[in-house]
């Protein structure tokens, strides 16, 4: 006779069994949500009963009922892309198996483009923690057609098939979902991102929002990825960035495998991301490769599962870091800043293609409520992210998306010549900003090395600083290499129009 554990058992496997085979959309999709428009096909994905047939079809915005795509149900899941659809909407999505006569209709979708936001707490913070919060919050229901999902916060040691939870469905935009709890609803950055882009493009923005606070990269990445970098699965401590002298332990790719592989079926334009901090004390020296790494993994791994929809090299965008500590300690910022960038300095470059950078280190706050780690401006930091997507993603001509970065530096007589790749709104300074590295065995990794300078002149895309006094050889010249160098839209070199700021670096001298 079986017991009443064994009953149980197997009537919970029975369960599972029936659920894996009831005849749904996988968590990802819903009413209101936006798929990816033309030139590429949105894929679509779900649950059914072996062995049937799925159909997938399309109706509404004034056109005839058209069949899209057929798919069979292969253990449990059935893949479909659809035709290419232009921008706009709404339509119906409606999927029908044989078998059962089942059907499932999904309501309000439009087609537009889709992005994925992902990172740590700067990415959390949410539209109601902004400076501004109660005008945003007020504007929320004019943007219809900008519309949010947010997975919601799960680790997993396994890559899963689908999201464990979701915690916003597609939805239109309101005040109480974009302004919820603290960290825990909708992205500030990654909302703003979308509405001004809408603005600009004037079409449907769907916005996935999958990130969570006080996260590494490692979390992030696939064990491919980490491996490349010479990276082991491993359970590590990070450092919190919201209570001192506390740590919070991560597992390798556990947010990989539950809130993004989850997610590589559907077909995306691209994604910003906003993370680092975490990795300022952890691996940091690794950044340099973990980050363009992951990126390149995530490319192939969502072109692979989208069936070669989402576009092999998508455009990515990230923030460079803001600020933490207005001390003369090292947070590691510094660092991480240069890392985020493969040791360039810019972005998009040969290492990472097709990406935009976001410079952030202008916009501190150090009276922040939610810590000085934790910027309110994030109009700022949205805008730039939106001006790189126009230029990179969109290919707009004569957006102006990068601050001014410099080309050449030369020792002359009295003076180090920095000269910039474009026309710069520059003031002089006090010997903040500016540090020139004199070395008598030619390194300069070590802080005392380097002396402070000042800017004595400016000109239409180059400074002129001071040359050091010192016996040793001067080998070479950064720019706010330190954790928190500038007050508030306060640094000394921007744009000609004065909107971006020039982003930190490190250069070689060479002699006039």
């Amino acid at each position: 006779m079986l017991s009443t554990v064994t009953i149980l058992l197997v009537l919970s496997a029975f369960a599972s069994v029936l659920s894996a085979e009831e005849f749904r959309f996988s968590s990802y999709y819903g009413n209101h949500m936006v798929l990816q428009k033309a030139p590429a096909k949105a894929f679509v994905w779900g649950y059914g009963q072996t062995g049937a047939k799925v159909v997938v079809s399309l109706s509404g915005a004034n056109k005839e009922e058209q069949i899209s795509a057929k798919s069979a149900v292969i253990n449990g899941i059935w893949r479909a892309a659809l035709k290419p659809v232009e921008a706009g909407g709404p339509y119906n999505l409606t999927a029908s198996q044989s078998i059962t006569n089942s059907s499932i209709t999904l309501t309000d979708v439009l087609f537009g483009d889709t992005w994925l936001c992902s990172g740590q707490s700067n990415m959390a913070f949410t539209v109601g923690q902004v400076i501004n919060a109660t005008e945003e919050l007020a504007l929320a229901s004019k943007y219809t057609n900008v519309r949010i999902f947010q997975a919601a916060l799960e680790k997993s040691e396994e890559e899963l098939t689908d999201l464990a939870r979701v915690e916003v469905p597609w939805s239109r935009p309101t005040a109480k979902l974009l302004g919820g709890k603290a960290f825990t609803h909708f992205s500030a950055v990654c909302w703003l991102f979308g509405r001004y882009l809408y603005e600009t493009l004037k079409y449907p923005i769907g916005l996935v929002h999958s990130s969570w606070g006080g996260t590494p990269v490692e979390a992030w990445s696939s064990p491919r990825a980490l491996h490349k970098c010479g990276l082991m699965n491993s359970q590590f401590l990070v450092k919190s960035n919201f209570w001192e002298n506390a740590s919070t332990k991560w597992n390798s790719s556990v947010l990989w495998n539950a809130m993004i592989h989850p997610l590589l079926n559907m077909t995306i334009t691209g994604a910003i991301w906003y993370q680092g901090e975490a990795n300022a004390n952890y691996n940091r020296d690794k950044y340099n490769c973990s980050f363009p790494v992951m990126i390149d993994d995530w490319r192939m791994a969502f072109h692979k599962g989208s069936g070669g929809q989402t576009a092999l090299h998508f455009p990515f965008g990230f923030v460079q870091l803001s600020t933490y500590h207005k001390s003369d300690s090292q947070d590691g910022f510094r660092e991480i800043r240069w890392h985020q960038t493969a040791d360039y300095g810019f972005a998009p470059n040969k290492r990472m293609k097709n990406t935009f950078m976001a410079v952030a280190i202008d916009v501190p706050d150090e009276r922040s409520p939610w810590g000085s780690i934790h910027p309110e401006d994030k109009e700022d930091v949205a805008y730039r992210l939106v001006l790189g997507a126009r230029a990179v993603a969109y290919g707009e001509k004569n957006v102006s998306f990068q601050g001014p970065f410099p080309t050449q530096a030369m020792l002359k007589q009295d003076f180090i010549s920095i000269v910039f790749d474009q026309g710069i709104n520059a003031i002089p300074d006090d010997g903040f900003f500016f540090e020139v590295c004199c070395s008598e065995d030619k390194t300069c990794e070590s802080d005392n090395k380097w002396l402070p300078v000042p800017i004595e002149k400016c000109g239409f895309d180059y400074v002129l600083v001071s040359k050091p006094k010192c016996d040793a050889d001067i080998i070479g010249v950064r720019y706010l290499w330190t954790d928190w160098p500038c007050n508030f839209k306060a640094c000394p070199i921007y744009s000609s129009d004065g909107l971006l700021p020039a982003p930190p670096f490190i250069l070689s001298i060479t002699n006039q």
